[in-house]
């Protein structure tokens, strides 16, 4: 394909975000695997609506051979990022691209174009926005579909990164866990020791929802400071956090726990929509309603998104009595679910693996994040 066949365009009004999000649709259109959010959403989450956009500046842009549109990408300049790790990185994501390294070319030059302007000096990604969502590229594991909320793309994404003059940044893993019948005896042990010490767990209250929610950005913003990419998460990014998975929330698996009225742990687990969202194409029409309650009764897989213990409070066995009890939840009667994945974990957070070691969890995917100096 040669430069002067592909143009690049900026994102500039509300039928041209219109296209920037149908894109994945039409690469992934052969692709059982893909399970694109609804249309509506994406919409919504891309403007200013999104919290995010107040303190990060976003351009969308997407590239076309003659009038096909063959791929698309964001320039992303997080400011928060940028202050609270004195960092001079500018990130892209969003990324999707037919197979080819010329159109790759041009959508990571037109964001470097933006970093550069702004004098940044390392260009990072996919993020898709920030860390809070999908991040990285899925680089092992391609041979079963994605969890909700993690990323997915074809092989050839980490290609095009090596070719462009990416390296690694950071990998992140998934693991895989067979729910059994009885946790292993030394979790229980673990967790009995937590209850002798006054910790107790408690799932989250619908009719508290915000109250409750502001526990788990005090554990949140405690937990993960230290992190690799963290950045404080605002009240107004938990609220439209919270208000957008609050559907998808089965209080059972989302709980927290406290010593007294402090809270000091996390743990929030989600049925794998997914399942369902291939289905619906990212679309939600009479009959994709009914194929839509179809599908929520086949799901038998749990995602662990959301797992921490505020760092004064660790080696003390609040993540063994957190998942005591959110193991006795997945055994109830009403729910039939059959494995949980625990994602995602950086490759360096050896804490948390090793307590995922605990269960015998085996690694079964992992994503990759790259840089490149500017």
């Amino acid at each position: 394909m040669s430069q002067e066949s592909l143009r690049i365009v900026e994102v500039k009004s509300d039928v041209d975000l219109l296209n920037f999000v149908k894109i994945p649709l039409y690469l992934y259109s052969a692709d059982n695997f893909y399970a694109p959010q609804l249309i509506k959403d994406q919409l919504k989450h891309y403007s200013a609506a999104n919290p995010f956009f107040k303190f990060a500046e976003v351009k969308f842009f997407i590239s076309y051979k003659g009038q096909r549109a063959v791929g698309r990408i964001a320039s992303i300049i997080n400011y928060n990022h940028i202050d609270y790790h004195n960092e001079k990185v500018g990130f892209f994501g969003l990324f999707e691209c037919i197979n080819d390294k010329d159109v790759s070319r041009i959508l990571l030059d037109a964001v470097c174009e933006v970093l550069i302007k702004k004098r940044l000096s390392i260009i990072r990604g996919p993020m898709n926005l920030s860390t809070n969502e999908e991040c990285g590229f899925l680089l092992e594991g391609f041979e079963t579909p994605p969890m909700i909320m993690t990323p997915y793309n074809p092989p050839f994404y980490n290609e095009l990164m090596e070719y462009y003059g990416m390296k690694k940044a950071k990998d992140l893993f998934a693991f895989i866990y067979d729910i059994p019948e009885e946790l292993p005896e030394r979790v229980i042990k673990v967790a009995e020791i937590a209850e002798k010490t006054g910790i107790r767990c408690r799932k989250v209250d619908i009719k508290n929802f915000t109250k409750d929610m502001l526990a788990f950005r005090e554990v949140y913003n405690s937990a993960w400071q230290h992190n690799w990419g963290f950045i404080p998460l605002t009240e107004e990014e938990l609220f439209y956090s919270a208000e957008r998975l609050k559907k998808l929330i089965v209080p059972e698996f989302t709980l927290l726990a406290y010593e007294d009225k402090n809270p000091v742990g996390f743990f929030g687990a989600l049925p794998d929509f997914n399942l369902v969202l291939r289905h619906l194409r990212g679309k939600i029409t009479p009959f994709n309603f009914i194929k839509a309650f179809y599908y929520l009764k086949k799901i038998t897989d749990l995602r662990l998104l959301l797992f921490g213990i505020k760092k004064d409070f660790r080696r003390r066995g609040i993540d063994a009595l957190l998942f005591r009890e959110a193991f006795r939840n997945f055994k109830r009667k009403r729910f039939r679910f059959k494995r949980v994945e625990f994602s995602w974990i950086l490759e360096d957070n050896l804490p948390t693996i090793r307590i995922i070691d605990l269960f015998n969890a085996k690694p079964y995917k992992k994503f990759r994040l790259y840089e490149k100096n500017l």
